[in-house]
């Protein structure tokens, strides 16, 4: 698997349940999407690990929901992709807040999973 359209797939695989998670406010299922030793750079100082994950997860307002965009892509290792996204984190009570964020995706036997992180925002 070395073409874009696979990169995405691989991404979306993990990024679709990773949505549905933080839409339904489950942080838990959130963290699951995760390596036990992930790196996590949410818009509040970085953690190690899915308890770090599920904890800010768990902090965000009921009713915030996520739509992404992927708009880059590349296979860094074997096991590994890249994913640079446009994210717009929507909330019931304050305007949408746009964010970019680039995550690393280990594949495994076990299940792809998150490995690193990181939001920006550019304002």
């Amino acid at each position: 698997m070395n073409s874009t359209a696979s990169h995405d797939e691989i991404l979306r695989g993990v990024l679709d349940r990773w949505k549905a998670a933080v839409d339904a406010h489950e942080p838990d299922l959130v963290a699951a999407e995760f390596t036990a030793d992930a790196i996590f750079q949410g818009l509040h100082p970085y953690t190690v690990g899915r308890q770090g994950v599920a904890d800010y997860y768990a902090s965000q307002p009921l009713g915030m929901t996520a739509a992404y965009r992927i708009l880059e892509t590349r296979r860094l290792a074997d096991d590994v992709v890249l994913g640079y996204l446009n994210v717009d984190f929507s909330f019931t009570d304050r305007p949408t807040l746009t964010v970019y964020l680039s995550v690393l995706v280990r594949q495994s036997l076990d299940g792809d999973r998150i490995i690193h992180y990181q939001v920006s925002r550019l304002d």
